[in-house]
């Protein structure tokens, strides 16, 4: 089949975000003048190398923000977040803090996570999770459409749990991150296979 998304797909579901697929999810620790928040979000993805950077795009709204959603509001006005690597055993705590609450509503309590305090910026992380990324925010992009904006940020602390590390490697195995998929679907890493790059004289 061929479509436009303008036109429409006519099938039961979109089959857009099933299509693009797996992607990782960057879990969201943010914060603001009333507390903590903590948010899913699977359009997430690391994009340089020096210095280090990551983006995650939030899409939609909510009738309590004039615009976007709890986490880009926050990372607006104090100017960092923090990612929290989604390991397999905490997925039900993930999707805990997906649910549509009010502004306000702190995420960490309400899925009984435990916390810490970041080290180079002012916000919360998710304790105990593989990996945390420590970002100042660089720029948000605003998209076409209705409250589809782009959070771009750069590195400035990795916490990485001293498990995960194995014969100098960080081993994705021994904690299996989970992966959005399309609909309702998720999948984790439980094998790996390598590649090396050719030569250009091959």
């Amino acid at each position: 089949m061929f479509y436009k998304p303008a036109d429409g797909h006519g099938l039961a579901h979109n089959p857009f975000n099933a299509i693009v697929t797996p992607r990782p999810i960057g879990w969201i620790s943010s914060r603001d003048a009333h507390g903590d928040n903590l948010a899913p979000y699977s359009f997430f993805n690391a994009v340089a190398y020096h210095p280090p950077q990551v983006m995650f795009a939030s899409t939609g709204g909510k009738p309590d923000r004039h615009s976007g959603k709890d986490s880009t509001a926050n990372i607006e006005e104090t100017g960092c977040f923090c990612v929290n690597i989604v390991e397999y055993r905490m997925r039900r705590q993930m999707n805990r803090t997906s649910g549509p609450y009010a502004a306000g509503v702190d995420e960490f309590e309400r899925a009984g996570i435990e916390r810490s305090e970041c080290e180079t910026i002012e916000c919360s992380l998710v304790l105990g999770a593989p990996a945390n990324l420590e970002c100042r925010l660089t720029r948000i992009v605003t998209l076409p459409g209705e409250d589809n904006r782009v959070v771009f940020g750069e590195v400035t602390g990795i916490h990485v749990r001293d498990d995960c590390i194995r014969n100098g490697r960080f081993d994705v195995l021994c904690f299996s991150p989970v992966a959005r998929l399309g609909y309702h679907d998720y999948s984790h890493v439980t094998s790996l296979f390598s590649m090396v790059r050719p030569t250009d004289t091959e």
